[in-house]
């Protein structure tokens, strides 16, 4: 692994267009969680364009429920969602369902929903998506870390020749944790390595004291073979958390036409779970599991092995409400705009999913100073 060589001036235009796309005041909600209060959300899916111009968002409600004491003690996430836009991402209405009880594979029950990644291909669309699973049990020798009314979490892919089919289209497993340091596989999100599209997740070990970014190539229809760690968590405030959630190849204008330079976003977090700090400590969001901050980074052409931070001693996206929560970045290139969409934490403890527009031209105009 090796990083990056940037200039300040490289640094400095890198950042600002990560501003400029993750702007908390200027963004707008477009997915409201079901209530507004703590542990409520919708997100963690992406936006795509469509075959049709329209626009595709997916994502997941979570209602509020604590893992460390089983699913049971909460909803937790209990719906996949697919809405549609036809007017430019204006406005959104829901076009697709599906419960968790839908996600079940085989014998093994889906308990909660996490993240998703939808694509359109040329015999129709897929949808891949991690749950969490009754009926998997941890490695005989760790067994004692399995928490009652838990399960294990695995990624899944649903093929249909239209949105509308995924509903009753098969549902089946394509990665799981083979190994006690990568056990839990969850929050899918496709990306670009030198032109040839991988499927990027993140993983938690069977103690879930940390979580890491994964990456998988598919050497077949299906089938898909795993690299893990690809990414190495932080020192500073994302020395728990560093979950990639989506790289965006930059612009190759001005001074970074000669250069395929990707920006990473990736969610970040000091701890696991929340911590008191001491009285006289200087008061900032932490970060932690669910109340992730956000961090950005940069590859050479998508390569993780080049992975430079540009966060490297604070989060780069903060929300100015709640916990400071930011997290689940996705950015979809259009014609002549470019849409981000990620979760961001309320004064009232939700999470909905709020939406930025910005215009090509303003990121080539920062390109070109």
């Amino acid at each position: 692994m090796y990083s990056v060589e940037l200039t300040p001036s490289d640094v400095d235009r890198l950042s600002a267009i990560g501003r400029l796309l993750i702007d908390q005041k200027r963004a707008r909600i477009v997915v409201k969680p079901q209530r507004p209060a703590d542990g409520h959300w919708f997100g963690g899916g992406n936006l795509v364009e469509g075959p049709d111009g329209a626009y595709y968002l997916c994502g997941r409600y979570r209602n509020a429920g604590d893992s460390r004491t089983g699913v049971g003690a909460g909803e937790r996430g209990l719906e996949l969602a697919v809405f549609r836009s036809s007017n430019g991402c204006t406005s959104f209405e829901k076009v697709l369902s599906l419960p968790k009880q839908a996600l079940g594979v085989n014998d093994l029950t889906a308990v909660s929903i996490e993240g998703c990644a939808m694509q359109f291909i040329d015999d129709g669309v897929r949808l891949f998506v991690s749950t969490e699973k009754a009926g998997i049990g941890y490695p005989p020798a760790l067994s004692d870390y399995h928490k009652p009314g838990t399960g294990v979490w695995t990624i899944e892919e649903i093929r249909a020749a239209d949105v509308a089919g995924l509903a009753s289209a098969p549902v089946r497993t394509v990665l799981s944790g083979d190994e006690p340091e990568y056990l839990n596989i969850k929050d899918p999100f496709l990306y670009n390595e030198g032109g040839k599209q991988r499927l990027g997740f993140c993983t938690h070990p069977f103690t879930w004291a940390s979580s890491n970014t994964a990456s998988a190539c598919e050497t077949e229809p299906g089938v898909f073979s795993a690299r893990f760690g690809v990414v190495p968590r932080g020192a500073a405030w994302d020395v728990a958390i560093t979950r990639v959630t989506c790289v965006v190849p930059v612009p190759r204008v001005g001074c970074f036409r000669d250069r395929a330079y990707s920006l990473v976003f990736y969610d970040g977090g000091e701890c696991m779970h929340q911590h008191s700090e001491h009285e006289k400590a200087a008061h900032r969001p932490r970060g932690y599991s669910c109340e992730e901050l956000g961090g950005l980074g940069v590859t050479l052409d998508g390569d993780f092995e080049t992975f430079t931070r540009l966060s490297r001693f604070r989060p780069a996206f903060v929300s100015p409400w709640g916990t400071g929560c930011s997290r689940y970045v996705n950015v979809c290139w259009g014609k002549q705009k470019v849409f981000a969409t990620w979760q961001q934490g309320q004064a009232d403890g939700s999470q909905p999913l709020v939406l930025n527009t910005v215009e090509r031209t303003e990121i080539d105009r920062l390109l070109l100073a």
